[in-house]
């Protein structure tokens, strides 16, 4: 008699019957046993829920076999849990419940009370951020003062007075006749003729040409041997000389706004307003190219 209530004392009936939570746990299939199985009766290979739910084909297998930790961790084994539930039609709430259960709970359980009401301290945006409003600003301010020194300059004219030489400049944009030139004014003023010294004190066996502006046109020089002498616009009253032992070629933008003299004659303007005027002068008497 006194063993036997001795036994009783050591081992109370409730540390030895078990609880019906605990029965149901127990007996319950694991989360990726219920996976598979539910994969298996919906019809599906692991393949066709991987490309489904875009989770790769290893980590499905590691999940029906209740591996998580290829997951990458909780946030990533909570998403494709869920994801695979909904491709083979169980509960995913349910087993993402389970799963929090047998792996310390959901973030929010976790997360000290203290944190969801303290956010941390207030962010002061970075000055460093671009200002994409005034970026902009600055980029059209930038468009409109190029525009305007373009018009400037193209009025102004880019030639030298007086010298023979080389320089770049844009082509003209038509090769043949009937090409629009710059505005030249209205009234045009006379060119200023050559003097008489000027004129005699030209090389019989070479052949000169000097172009007087008019108005404003884009000009090409070239020699006898194909070299660039010239290319570049000339405005009103300037002008260009050229001299070669051979021949001069001349391309004029507007043949309406250049007056020519050629070994000592006055040929007067080389063409109309806007006409592209191609002329080629050898020594002795001029001859059109």
């Amino acid at each position: 008699m006194t063993i036997g209530k001795s036994s009783d004392r050591e081992i109370p009936p409730s540390s030895v019957e078990p609880t019906d939570d605990a029965v149901q746990a127990a007996d319950a299939p694991s989360i990726g046993r219920v996976l598979s199985a539910s994969r298996i009766e919906a019809g599906l290979t692991v393949d066709q829920v991987s490309t489904a739910t875009r989770v790769r084909v290893p980590i499905v297998h590691a999940i029906e076999e209740d591996d998580f930790d290829r997951c990458g961790g909780d946030f990533y084994a909570r998403g494709h849990i869920r994801a695979i539930s909904r491709a083979v039609g169980v509960d995913g709430e349910a087993l993402v419940a389970r799963y929090d259960a047998a792996h310390g709970g959901s973030p929010a359980a976790k997360r000290p009370a203290t944190q969801l009401i303290d956010s941390g301290p207030i962010r002061v945006p970075s000055r460093g951020r671009p200002n994409w409003a005034a970026a902009m600003v600055a980029a059209i301010v930038a468009v409109v003062a190029l525009i305007g020194f373009n018009l400037v300059s193209g009025k102004g004219g880019h030639g030298t007075t007086g010298t023979t030489g080389s320089a770049s400049a844009p082509l003209p944009s038509g090769s043949g006749t009937g090409s629009v030139a710059p505005e030249t004014p209205a009234v045009q003023p006379p060119a200023p003729a050559p003097s008489a010294a000027a004129i005699a004190a030209v090389p019989a066996d070479k052949v000169t040409v000097k172009l007087v502006a008019q108005g404003t046109s884009w000009v090409s020089a070239m020699d006898g041997n194909g070299k660039s002498l010239f290319q570049n616009n000339i405005s009103d009253g300037q002008d260009q000389t050229f001299t070669d032992p051979k021949q001069i070629k001349l391309v004029l933008g507007n043949g309406g706004a250049v007056h020519a003299y050629v070994n000592g004659k006055d040929l007067g303007v080389l063409g109309k307003d806007g006409q592209v005027v191609h002329v080629t002068y050898t020594p002795g008497d001029p001859q059109a190219g």
